[in-house]
């Protein structure tokens, strides 16, 4: 790209959407810090997950800037290398990987951690939008497919770890990376009948198979009478919460669900619990609003790009976001089964975190390129 147009990119930097994540990640710290405070007497004493989180928003930043600065159609020739080595990553987490509780969702170097299950959904998207932006026809039944099995196998090795949200997510990215393509009439149709049927399908083919407690939680969310309290005990001191919040909150450090400890991973799956105790009503409609102006930003970029590879990255991205916050506030307001799948920078994580910014900072690598390519 010539200098005329790197400067033509600079000046087209889309500060809306840098500005509303950097909301987000500070409303996120803000809220970390009171749901992982403990009062001590009169004071309160900050837990280790607000003092990494920071040092993992200040890491994410950079990151991001750092994909702002790498001209993003220099990855399609990289996709499916990507693609093989988060692969390799995913089968080296199930030999060696660790995490709480006897699962593999972790590769530890040193003092470091990560989730490459994290990681995978980004070269997850790069291989469908490669994929997607070629030909100018609607999606047939060979393209759905070809488009499906880029993310099967990922999702298959990921729901091994186990970790059935972050499997189930990468399916749902790339259905809305297609549905936004277009597939043909015929296949649509047939998309519908699925979805209706889909619940018998379920329960005949997918919950047998599933873990224990991944099927308790299943149906606790069904028949919360049928389940043990283990699998409803979190959705209840999550409504608990969220309704004592009432219109105004408590007030901030005001969060006794949180401060006394009833609600369960109130820092990571749970944390707008929290917010939504301490901030009330009118606070989550706020938060929400938010959310809204984020994904509307990114659509727009997703609408605006000048190549179709730019654009289909950039719904990948939409999708990647909009799944994981619908997922999450139905989750935690008993709309939707616990799936463990975090809310964009307001949940505690490290990688998903770091996966955050680096994909906010492609979105903004492709908005600033937009109008620069006759330039180039």
């Amino acid at each position: 790209m010539s200098r005329l147009a790197e400067k033509l990119a600079l000046a087209r930097i889309n500060w809306g959407l840098i500005l509303l994540t950097l909301l987000l990640a500070v409303l996120g710290l803000v809220n970390l810090y009171s749901a992982s405070a403990v009062r001590l007497g009169d004071g309160i004493s900050v837990a280790e997950h607000f003092q990494r989180q920071c040092q993992w928003v200040l890491a994410g930043f950079f990151c991001m800037l750092l994909c702002m600065f790498i001209d993003y159609r220099k990855l399609v020739s990289s996709a499916e290398i990507l693609l093989l080595l988060s692969l390799g990553l995913l089968i080296l987490a199930l030999f060696i990987g660790g995490g709480p509780g006897g699962v593999r969702r972790w590769l530890f170097l040193g003092p470091l951690s990560f989730q490459p299950g994290e990681a995978v959904k980004i070269s997850v998207m790069l291989a469908a939008a490669k994929y997607l932006a070629r030909g100018k026809e609607l999606l047939g039944w060979k393209e759905l497919g070809i488009t499906l099995l880029i993310g099967l196998v990922p999702s298959v090795l990921v729901h091994k770890q186990p970790d059935l949200g972050t499997a189930v997510s990468i399916m749902l990215i790339l259905g809305g990376m297609m549905l936004y393509r277009g597939v043909e009439p015929r296949i649509l149709k047939a998309g519908l009948i699925i979805l209706a049927i889909m619940p018998l399908l379920a329960v005949k083919l997918v919950i047998p198979n599933l873990l224990d407690y991944q099927r308790e939680r299943i149906v606790g969310f069904v028949n919360p009478e049928q389940a043990g309290p283990d699998a409803v005990y979190q959705h209840k001191q999550a409504r608990i919460a969220i309704g004592s919040g009432q219109m105004w909150g408590k007030g901030y450090l005001e969060g006794t669900q949180s401060k006394l400890r009833f609600l369960p991973a109130r820092h990571t799956d749970f944390a707008v619990a929290v917010f939504g105790e301490e901030w009330g009503f009118a606070g989550s409609v706020v938060l929400l609003a938010v959310f809204c102006l984020f994904l509307l930003s990114i659509y727009a970029t997703a609408r605006e790009a000048r190549d179709r590879f730019g654009s289909m990255f950039t719904a990948g991205i939409f999708f990647y976001f909009f799944w994981q916050i619908f997922i999450n506030m139905g989750m935690v307001l008993g709309m939707m089964p616990v799936v463990g799948i975090p809310l964009p920078f307001i949940s505690y994580g490290g990688s998903a975190t770091m996966v955050n910014f680096c994909l906010v900072g492609l979105a903004l690598n492709i908005s600033m390129r937009r109008f620069v390519f006759r330039a180039a």
